[in-house]
C-alpha cells in the first residue's frame, strides 16, 4: 500500500512520519552500474506498515526493498542490498539494459 506525499522529498516525508511517531527505514541508491531507473542518491522511505515514499527502481526491485526496510525497522540493524540482473531479464524486474544498483537501508531513530 503507497502513500505518497505528492510534490514532497520523500526525506521530507521521513521527518514528518518520525515525528507522527512511526517506525520509519530509508532505502538510498548508493551505486549504479549500467543502466538503472534512478540515479545514485535516490531515496524510498518505508514505515512499520508497509506504507511508501519515493523510489529507488521500480519493478521487483522496489518490491524486494520494502521487505527488506520492514526487517531492519524490526531488528534495527542496517542492510546494504545489490540488485543486478542479465539483459534477457532486465525489464521484467524493473532494470533497463541489464543494470545493476547497490541499495543501503538504515532505521531512522
Amino acid at each position: 500500500m503507497s502513500e505518497t506525499s505528492i510534490g514532497l522529498d520523500p526525506l521530507v516525508t521521513a521527518e514528518a512520519w518520525r515525528k507522527s511517531g512511526r517506525d520509519v527505514a530509508i532505502a538510498t541508491v548508493i551505486e549504479t552500474w549500467g543502466s538503472a531507473p534512478r540515479p545514485a542518491g535516490s531515496h524510498l522511505v518505508i514505515d512499520a506498515d508497509g506504507n511508501f515514499d519515493g523510489s529507488v527502481s521500480g519493478g521487483c526491485v522496489e518490491g524486494a526493498v520494502i521487505t527488506e526496510a520492514l526487517d531492519v525497522i524490526g531488528s534495527g540493524e542496517a542492510k546494504m542490498l545489490e540488485f543486478g540482473v542479465a539483459d534477457e531479464t532486465a525489464w521484467r524486474v524493473g532494470l533497463s539494459c541489464g543494470g545493476r544498483i547497490r541499495v543501503y537501508v538504515e532505521r531512522l531513530g
